[in-house]
């Protein structure tokens, strides 16, 4: 392999073992790169956070390739990986061709990394035949197998899109599932540094989730669980900053998302020539505390129009976004629920207080900032809710006619929440009560998303178990939304 011969070993074999026991993953691709990521863990799951690796600075090579052998190296280099940041490396690859795979490694010592498969963004102003984004969200391990990641990573999209809950802080005495749950987290629930390293570290031990991460491109986003659930910028400093620079460590983020104490910059835009724009939103840490509680309620105080989900600053970045961009699709990659749901079949409104419909008036003013600024096609991608959701958006979700001015697709759990269960929709009453929704299903797995010029389609898959490993990937359901046509369409 070039790589084994061509990058000399600055390390003695001996300061440490396998370190590439994490994996490599690489993620926000522009024209000219992507970010690529490593972690050195001989032991992962030590006590301490650190992995297993030695106080002192190590060397790490990398190279891209042109090739999935490794053969024509394109661009390499070294960079210190520092006990500071546990290991982690994160390399801002630059000046490689627009539009095409390359592959990536990574040396440190006498150990090669496997390889991981990337791809840079389109042409700038180019309108590129296609990108195909493989949707996920809500990996809780103990609640099952991640066998969804696996059946994503064979599809070899272009990107895969992360919305949260990557992991689960909750301890190993943390019981949700009737019948228990299927696999163990090490220790109690992280609130420190290195309990939410470890946390990481056993998540990436996963087989699937590593080859996910290999298999292409990701932009990430964290929700809550990253933290503590339900969670908002009243929980201690200590913790938030604890579990943002443990984020940071173990995703393929550039280097404004390196935290600074109690903040992270993480709400960014992705663009793929002028086929479409991802806006990633952050709605957790600029948003203003929960007035009811974080569950269902009929309070009325989310209609206040002050309140904002996230913060005006990044309202007003979204909006500023609409008004100059020229895509054919806007992707709003997000964490919770942007439509209405009501679950009062009658006249009055029982909603969730932690999703959008607890921040009506920020809800508002970013769907009419859409409308305002003309942009031709919007499409909410949302997690955080356990089940495939598809419906359209409106202005007036009083008016049973009002017309659609954008569609949600919001993708179910990796595993939170176990098998899960089919619905009727003849006898759903979340359907009832909502009748700009169109599909809600209960099952574990993902969204596959092809965007074209002419049309956006939505592939709702899902693994039947996640109880016992395997499972194959099935279709449950195909929606189409057409450039220029209002309303989700559901296809046979």
């Amino acid at each position: 392999m070039g790589l084994a011969s061509g990058l000399p070993s600055l390390v003695p074999s001996a300061a440490f073992g396998e370190p590439f026991t994490l994996g490599v993953a690489c993620g926000d691709p522009e024209p000219g790169g992507f970010v690529a990521w490593t972690r050195l863990a001989p032991q992962p799951l030590a006590e301490d956070g650190f992995g297993g690796m030695p106080a002192a600075p190590v060397p790490v090579h990398w190279q891209v390739t042109s090739d999935p052998a490794g053969r024509n190296v394109v661009r390499h280099g070294v960079q210190v990986a520092s006990r500071a940041w546990a290991h982690s490396v994160h390399v801002e690859v630059t000046g490689l061709r627009p539009g095409r795979e390359y592959w990536y490694r990574f040396k440190a010592g006498p150990y090669v990394s496997p390889a991981g498969r990337a791809l840079t963004a389109p042409v700038p102003g180019s309108m590129p035949r296609s990108l195909r984004v493989a949707v996920c969200s809500c990996a809780n391990y103990q609640h099952g197998h991640f066998t969804a990641y696996a059946r994503m990573a064979r599809e070899r999209p272009d990107l895969i899109l992360h919305l949260g809950d990557y992991i689960y802080e909750q301890g190993s005495d943390h019981v949700a599932l009737p019948g228990g749950n299927v696999r163990a987290h090490e220790g109690p629930e992280a609130v420190t540094l290195a309990q939410y390293r470890r946390r990481h570290a056993l998540y990436k031990t996963d087989h699937d989730l590593r080859e996910a991460h290999a298999a292409a491109p990701w932009a990430a986003i964290l929700d809550d669980h990253e933290v503590v659930n339900n969670w908002t910028n009243l929980i201690p400093a200590q913790r938030r900053e604890a579990a943002f620079r443990a984020y940071y460590e173990h995703m393929p983020l550039r280097s404004p998302a390196r935290p600074g104490s109690t903040a992270v910059q993480l709400y960014r835009r992705l663009r793929w020539g002028r086929l479409a724009t991802l806006h990633m939103l952050d709605t957790r840490q600029y948003r203003d505390p929960h007035l009811c509680g974080a569950g269902y309620s009929s309070c009325p105080a989310p209609a206040d129009p002050a309140r904002t989900m996230i913060g005006l600053d990044q309202e007003n970045w979204l909006l500023r976004g609409f008004r100059r961009s020229q895509a054919r699709w806007e992707l709003v990659g997000q964490q919770v629920f942007f439509g209405r749901r009501d679950r009062d079949p009658g006249e009055g409104r029982l909603v969730r207080q932690d999703a959008w419909d607890g921040y009506t008036g920020s809800r508002q003013r970013i769907t009419e900032g859409w409308v305002k600024a003309g942009v031709r096609n919007v499409v909410v991608l949302t997690g955080d809710v356990h089940a495939h959701w598809a419906g359209d958006l409106v202005l007036d979700y009083d008016d049973p006619g009002a017309r659609p001015v954008g569609a949600e697709l919001a993708v179910t759990s990796i595993a939170s929440g176990g098998d899960g269960h089919d619905d009727d929709p003849a006898t759903d009453p979340l359907l009832a009560a909502n009748p700009h929704l169109k599909f809600h299903l209960r099952r574990r797995g993902y969204l596959m998303v092809v965007v074209t010029p002419g049309a956006l389609t939505a592939e709702f898959m899902t693994v039947p178990y996640v109880s016992t490993p395997g499972a194959a990937a099935l279709t449950a359901a195909t929606f189409r939304l057409s450039d220029l046509v209002d309303g989700l369409r559901r296809q046979a």
